[in-house]
Parts: structure tokens; C-alpha cells; sequence
């Protein structure tokens, strides 16, 4: 008599894996459903750029990185003061991460606004839409000068793309005139991601020729991962021009890392 085989161990792992998949779909399903229902609740589509509507902008951010098995471990205070801030950019997850942690509102490309279902959560939660003309940062610039004036918090990347985690890649500062002209500070606020093994995580960035929806697939696999935050002490814009702004910025970026990403795997390694 012929009877069924064991299941083996790399069987096993395999349906634990897509169990995992499984749950992270459900659940991120739920999340998109308990966004809107957090921007038609509250109205927050009627002022989506009140500045006060950034609790529910974090209160999202958390559940998404719930639903993404993340973890996110806040070193020191995350300051609440209206500035522009800036961050390194390691992949897509930044937006839920950084968002979990600091009451800001994000860029985005104005096209993001037509993209079915996330474009209305986005613009309801008060994504700051930019219209990118052919290399016209001046009219990006005043844009997001006028959300500083108005006190509204705004995250962008300045490294301009996504890198591994490692290092500051160069920073654009073209956008960090906003800030002075503002007359508002440059907040910085850094993020690496550590895996299980104690090690920064090579999973989580969204680098080389990877596409969209594997990332997401390989993300939504994703054993836990520990997302670590530190903010700098702001950097007042007061003197300065966009030269030796970004240059300053660059510096706290690349110093600012090294220590955090010192902290967390040391961290991780007294586990």
C-alpha cells in the first residue's frame, strides 16, 4: 500500500511563508478600508492639509506597519515643531515607517492623485501633491513653501532615489530653499531597518531591477523586521544659503546614520 509522505521541512517553511503572505494581504486590505474610513469619518477630505490631520496621517502609518510585520523602535524624542524634514530613502516602506513615527505630511507626484482608490486615501490624508514640470524645481520650491508658511509639516528625500541602507547617497538641496525662505528649520530624521539575525536588512530596500510588485511580494513574506528612527537636532535655516544648507545636511545625514545604524545593531546584537 502506497501512503502520502511526511511533509517535508522545506514544505513546511513554504506553507508558512505564503501564510504569512496570505495574512499580510488580508490585512493590508483591511488597513486601506479603515483609511477611508478615518478620511470620510472625520471630513478630513474637506482640509486635508490642516496640520492638525497628521495624527490620523500617523495613526495609519502605524497599522500599515503592523500589517508589514515592522517593528519600529524610536530612538530619542521625534520633535513636532513645523519644519521641512528630510530623510534618507531606503524603499517605499520609508512613508509608513517614518509616518508611524513623526506627525508630517509627505510629497508625491501629482500623478499619484489619479491612481485608483490610493490616490483618493492619499490626497484625503493629506499627501502634498507636486506638479513636476521639466526640470521646474522653482514652482516645486514655492509650493512647498507655502505648506511651511502654512505650518504644515512636510517630509521629502532629498537623496532623490532609494538606496541600500548603507550610506547617504548625495544630497539634492534645491528643495531646502523652501525652508529658508520659510524661515522655518531643516529637521532631520534617519532610518535603517535590522532583520532577525541582527544584520540591516536587505529585503526591505526597493533597489536595483527589482519590480514594484515583487518588492511587494518579497515584502509581504517578510519575516519581522526591526525599523529604527532617530531624529538630529533641527538644524535652523537662519545665515544660510542653499549651498551651505545642503552641505550641513549632508554632513549631520552621513554622521547622523553611522550613529544610528551603530546603536541598532548594537542593539540588536545585546538581544
Amino acid at each position: 500500500m502506497n501512503q502520502s509522505a511526511a511533509p517535508t521541512s522545506s514544505n513546511l517553511k513554504g506553507f508558512a511563508r505564503f501564510s504569512l503572505y496570505v495574512r499580510k494581504v488580508i490585512a493590508s486590505i483591511g488597513a486601506v478600508i479603515e483609511g477611508f474610513y478615518l478620511v470620510y469619518y472625520y471630513q478630513l477630505y474637506k482640509n486635508p492639509n490642516n496640520p492638525e490631520n497628521t495624527r490620523y496621517v500617523q495613526y495609519f502609518c502605524r497599522k500599515l506597519c503592523k500589517v508589514f510585520n515592522i517593528e519600529v523602535q524610536v530612538h530619542g524624542e521625534i520633535p513636532r515643531h513645523p519644519a521641512l524634514w528630510v530623510s534618507n530613502h531606503i524603499s517605499w516602506l520609508d512613508v509608513a515607517v517614518l509616518g508611524s513615527g513623526a506627525r508630517v505630511f509627505f510629497l508625491a507626484k501629482a500623478e499619484i492623485e489619479t491612481w485608483p482608490l490610493l490616490g483618493k486615501l492619499a490626497k484625503g490624508g493629506g499627501t502634498l501633491f507636486i506638479k513636476r514640470g521639466s526640470g521646474d524645481s522653482v514652482k516645486i520650491r514655492e509650493q512647498i513653501t507655502d505648506f511651511l508658511k502654512q505650518d504644515s509639516p512636510v517630509l521629502f528625500f532629498p537623496e532623490a532615489t532609494t538606496s541600500d541602507g548603507t550610506r547617504i547617497k548625495k544630497v539634492h538641496g534645491r528643495l531646502l530653499g523652501a525652508a529658508i525662505e520659510a524661515q522655518r528649520p531643516v529637521q532631520i530624521c534617519l532610518i535603517c531597518y535590522v532583520n532577525q539575525q541582527g544584520e540591516l536588512d536587505m529585503v526591505a530596500p526597493f533597489i536595483g531591477e527589482i519590480t514594484f510588485a515583487k518588492h511587494v511580494q518579497n515584502v509581504l513574506e517578510m519575516p519581522k523586521v526591526t525599523a529604527h528612527l532617530m531624529a538630529l537636532p533641527a538644524i535652523e535655516t537662519a545665515g544660510h544659503t542653499v549651498d551651505s544648507l545642503t552641505q550641513e545636511v549632508q554632513s549631520k545625514m552621513t554622521e547622523g546614520l553611522v550613529q544610528l545604524q551603530k546603536k541598532a545593531l548594537s542593539n540588536s546584537s545585546a538581544d
